[in-house]
């Protein structure tokens, strides 16, 4: 899968929400592990989760500062299969900007202002 288009970070309080609609478990993962960065070994992960699952058991566990989502407004999407022969298959995905040329013969219109077309391998 390939998908081009834009990024955006959520705000803070974006953020926080989704943080805390996580499960509980999930939070504390989070807390737990700080995305890669180097670690002793997976013990080191297995007792801090323990450790952090003790602290939050009845109050909430706090977003940590380094943590934050994105928001990915995707505006292609590739999907590839390989197959053993080469004759691999692929859509393609795309939202025609304003102003985009014509779809040609071969695109398929989808929904949402979607549209798709079968590639070449």
């Amino acid at each position: 899968v390939r998908i081009e288009g834009s990024v955006k970070r959520l705000s803070e309080e974006e953020s926080e929400q989704y943080f805390h609609s996580r499960p509980k478990g999930s939070q504390i993962g989070a807390v737990v592990s700080q995305q890669s960065t180097v670690i002793p070994d997976r013990e080191y992960l297995r007792k801090k989760n323990a450790e952090l699952e003790e602290r939050y058991r009845d109050t909430a566990v706090p977003k940590p500062a380094y943590w934050g989502g994105y928001i990915l407004q995707p505006e292609v999407m590739e999907f590839w299969q390989g197959q053993t022969n080469r004759l691999h298959d692929r859509i393609v995905f795309r939202r025609p900007r304003d102003g985009a040329a014509p779809l040609g013969q071969m695109a398929h219109q989808g929904e949402d202002g979607w549209v798709f077309e079968r590639l070449s391998p």
